[in-house]
C-alpha cells in the first residue's frame, strides 16, 4: 500500500515514535542510515525496518538515492523524518482515503504542525505548512537543493488531506541552535549558488509539483526577501511574525521559537552569505568560486 522512507543519522531518541506511530499503515518501510554510532539501526532493524547504509551529503540527495535504491514495491511513498510523528486521526485518514483516489492525482500534501518546548506553535505562520509528503511510486522525487528541498510530483495534481502531523523534537535549546548553525551555512549556500550560478539550475517548484503554500514562500523568497539587506529583511520578518501573525499568542516557547527561528536563524544566513560573499566576488569564474565556496564551508559541492 504504502512505503515509508526515514533518513537516520544518531535518531535513537526519535526513531521507534516515528516507527510505531506509522505501524498501522505503512506495508514497507525502510531506514537510510548514515552509519550511525548509536542504537538508531538496532531499533529499526528491531521495529522491522529494512536498513540501507548510505554515505550522507545532503538531504535531497540521500533521499533521492533511497528512491533508486530502496526495493520499494508499494503504490505510493511517504517521506518522513526520524524526529515526525504521524498521529493516530492522520492515520486512520491515510487508511481510509488512499485506496479511493483517482489516478490523476500523483501527491498528496500533509499538514505540518511544529511542538517546541513541549508546546503546539499555532501562530506566527507556522501552522499548518502544508508540504507534499507522500506521492505515487514513480512519479517524484526530492529537488536537489541544500536547504528547503520540496518533493516535486509529476504526472498530476496534488491533493491535502484533512489531519496533521507533528513535528516533536526532543532534543535541547544547544541541539537546535547548532542544528540552525549548519542549516544557515547550507542556505547561504544555496543564495550564493543561485546568484553564480554555481551548479545546474534545477526545475523551479509551482503550485502543479508540490502544494500552493511551498511555491507562494519560495517565489517570495527568492524575488523579494533575498534582495533585501538582510538585517532589514530578518528583523521584518520576525516582527511580520510575531506581531502580524500573531506569534505573541503562542507564549513564552512561541517568543523563544519565533525570535530564534524567524530573526536570528534569518540573520544569520544574511550574515554568512555576506561572509562567503567577499572570498567569492573576487574570483573569475564559477568553478573557482564553487571550488573556494566547498573549501570555507565543507561542504561537497
Amino acid at each position: 500500500m504504502i512505503a515509508v522512507i526515514i533518513l537516520t543519522y544518531n535518531e535513537e531518541l526519535h526513531l521507534a515514535r516515528a516507527l510505531e506511530s506509522v505501524a498501522s499503515f505503512a506495508s514497507q518501510i525502510f531506514v537510510i542510515d548514515s552509519y550511525s554510532t548509536d542504537r538508531t539501526v538496532e531499533i529499526a532493524e528491531g521495529q522491522g525496518a529494512v536498513v540501507l547504509q548510505h554515505p550522507f551529503q545532503n538531504q535531497a540527495k540521500q533521499f533521492n538515492w533511497a528512491l533508486q535504491n530502496a526495493p520499494v514495491t508499494a503504490d505510493w511513498i511517504m517521506r518522513l523524518d526520524a524526529d515526525e510523528i504521524i498521529e493516530p486521526p492522520l492515520a486512520r485518514e491515510i487508511m481510509e482515503k488512499l485506496g479511493t483516489f483517482s489516478t490523476d492525482i500523483a501527491g498528496i500534501n500533509l499538514k505540518r504542525k511544529h511542538i517546541f518546548l513541549d508546546r503546539f506553535i499555532r501562530h506566527g505562520g507556522r501552522y499548518p505548512l502544508i508540504m507534499t509528503r507522500i506521492w505515487r511510486r514513480g512519479r517524484g522525487r526530492v529537488e536537489d537543493r541544500w536547504m528547503d528541498e520540496h518533493v516535486l510530483v509529476e504526472g498530476g495534481r496534488t491533493i491535502t488531506l484533512d489531519n496533521p502531523f507533528a513535528d516533536h523534537n526532543l532534543h535541547d535549546l544547544g541541539y537546535f541552535t547548532e542544528k540552525h548553525n549548519r542549516y544557515a551555512t547550507r542556505e547561504a549556500v544555496d543564495v550564493l549558488c543561485d546568484r553564480y550560478r554555481l551548479l545546474p539550475q534545477t526545475q523551479a517548484i509551482s503550485s502543479h509539483s508540490t502544494s500552493l503554500q511551498a511555491s507562494v514562500k519560495r517565489f517570495i523568497k527568492e524575488r523579494i526577501y533575498n534582495r533585501i539587506p538582510f538585517p532589514i529583511s530578518s528583523l521584518g520578518y520576525f516582527l511580520f511574525r510575531y506581531l502580524l501573525q500573531l506569534g505573541f499568542l503562542d507564549g513564552r516557547e512561541g517568543l523563544i521559537y519565533h525570535f530564534l527561528q524567524g530573526y536570528w536563524y534569518r540573520f544569520l544566513v544574511g550574515a554568512k552569505v555576506l561572509e562567503f560573499d567577499r572570498s567569492l566576488r573576487p574570483l573569475d569564474d564559477a568553478e573557482e568560486r564553487r571550488t573556494k565556496l566547498a573549501e570555507i564551508t565543507g561542504l561537497r559541492l
